[in-house]
């Protein structure tokens, strides 16, 4: 494991493990906020994501609501890059973009504002499993002609399969639940 996502790695290897309607779901700050999310792997998130993902040129972060907030907020500190929060409310603007979502345990409206056609962006998630969000804020992107340069997110579910996607999905550390535990692995 690179040094520099230990922190991210040690911590998610202590989160609780819960049942949501049969779906095995670890608790965790990246994931949920709670417990309080650790300075230095908000800092171990940001800089893996920058040795990962080309951010040269790139106009706009783009992270949905609400735990992709905190993820795109740390690297757009950490690169001067603008982010823009895909919301799960509606402003009612001219250009909003809206799209339905559905995960694994839950579906929600987002809503996509201050995104321009031809704006080059790098969508930033928390967790990749069922692929339903990330669909959906794509899907919104290109609806309005903006340039996908990466979509990312700082864990994948290695222990669920994940949709066939348009876009290749990059992500820092591959989880899976195993006899109730976090199992964290590099990811490939």
């Amino acid at each position: 494991m690179e040094p520099s996502l230990e922190p991210l790695a040690r911590s998610l290897r202590e989160a609780p493990v819960v049942d949501r309607n049969g779906y095995q779901y670890f608790v965790h700050g990246v994931t949920d906020g709670v417990p309080p999310l650790a300075p230095d792997v908000l800092r171990a998130v940001a800089d893996g994501i920058r040795t990962r993902v080309d951010l040269e040129g790139v106009d706009a972060l783009v992270a949905p609501e609400a735990m992709g907030i905190h993820h795109g907020t740390a690297l757009s500190l950490a690169t001067d890059v603008p982010l823009v929060v895909v919301r799960k409310r509606s402003y009612g603007f001219d250009d909003e973009v809206a799209v339905h979502q559905e995960t694994s345990y839950g579906e929600s409206d987002l809503y996509l504002n201050g995104v321009d056609a031809g704006d080059r962006v790098v969508v930033i998630d928390d967790v990749y499993s069922s692929g339903g969000t990330i669909e959906a804020v794509c899907g919104a992107l290109e609806r309005v002609d903006a340039e996908i340069g990466a979509v990312v997110t700082v864990l994948r579910r290695a222990d669920v399969d994940q949709p066939d996607f348009d876009h290749e999905v990059v992500s820092l550390l591959d989880v899976e639940i195993v006899d109730g535990q976090v199992e964290v692995s590099e990811a490939d």
